[in-house]
């Protein structure tokens, strides 16, 4: 039988979580802004399915909007059990992973209060991942020698102008309207982008984030951060690094103090 999942809500780590999954490794870390009092808006999952297959979840919930917290776990938990409930296969999973979303959907929308949040997922399935995503929460596949083989786009304005070309990623960083998203969980008007499944070379390194960790630091210093060492130090010391930006607005770099949320995965 598979491990129960491991779910993450209002979590503030002094540190990475390590924990063997799918045939490989898994680290998560999630943390509160450094400048909120309140809860930890973010929420994480792993949910194991078999000695080859699991789930990865990050969500995010909208700061703007009342009851973050509460839309990001909802989120989560609901990914978590419909895979639990789903059938064996990965036709099934990916269906399952679907019908989370949905039933999420309806249940932040049913409350009424205008909360929210993104959603981040990936299927691994015995040495191929398949993104799944709504919002600006991102999925990011790296190759050893930092080939990016899978990066989804942001379901926001500047997203969807970035990955167009319109706007160089410099500018994107510090771009007035980059905290707009176009695409949540909790809106009538959700779509859900599935991706295409993408083999994993052994050494790649996976990661699910929110947008605390790429509204501080450029793809490239996370991909350079993750490509290789040890996967639980490599966490640690992005974690550091984009809590140093969120504190250091003279740095010149981007500084937008938000909550952190990321899971790393590679194969053993």
């Amino acid at each position: 039988m598979p491990e129960r999942p491991a779910l993450f809500f209002d979590a503030h780590m002094p540190g990475a979580e390590s924990l063997p999954v799918a045939g490989g490794e898994v680290v998560v870390f999630s943390s509160r802004s450094p400048f909120r009092d309140g809860p930890n808006q973010d929420a994480a999952g792993v949910v194991p399915l078999s000695d080859r297959r699991a789930v990865l979840v990050v969500a995010d919930g909208m700061g703007g909007g009342p009851s973050g917290d509460e839309a990001s776990r909802t989120a989560v938990e609901a990914v978590a059990e419909a895979v639990a409930a789903g059938g064996d296969d990965e036709a099934d999973i990916r269906a399952a992973i679907v019908t989370g979303i949905e039933s999420a959907n309806e249940t932040i929308s049913g409350r009424g209060n205008g909360s929210a949040t993104t959603i981040a997922v990936a299927l691994l399935d015995d040495g191929r991942v398949r993104p799944c995503h709504v919002g600006d929460s991102a999925v990011l596949l790296v190759g050893q020698r930092g080939k990016v083989k899978l990066h989804t786009t942001c379901h926001s304005p500047v997203g969807f102008a970035e990955a167009a070309g319109l706007i160089d990623p410099d500018d994107a960083m510090h771009h007035a309207d980059r905290h707009l998203v176009s695409n949540i969980v909790g809106s009538a008007e959700m779509t859900i982008e599935v991706g295409a499944p993408v083999a994993m070379a052994a050494r790649d390194t996976l990661l699910l984030g929110s947008d605390g960790l790429f509204d501080n630091l450029t793809v490239d210093e996370v991909v350079e951060g993750i490509r290789k060492g040890k996967l639980r130090r490599a966490a640690d010391e992005l974690a550091v690094r984009a809590a140093d930006r969120m504190t250091d607005p003279g740095a010149g770099t981007p500084c937008k103090p938000d909550d952190l949320t990321f899971i790393l995965f590679r194969t053993s």
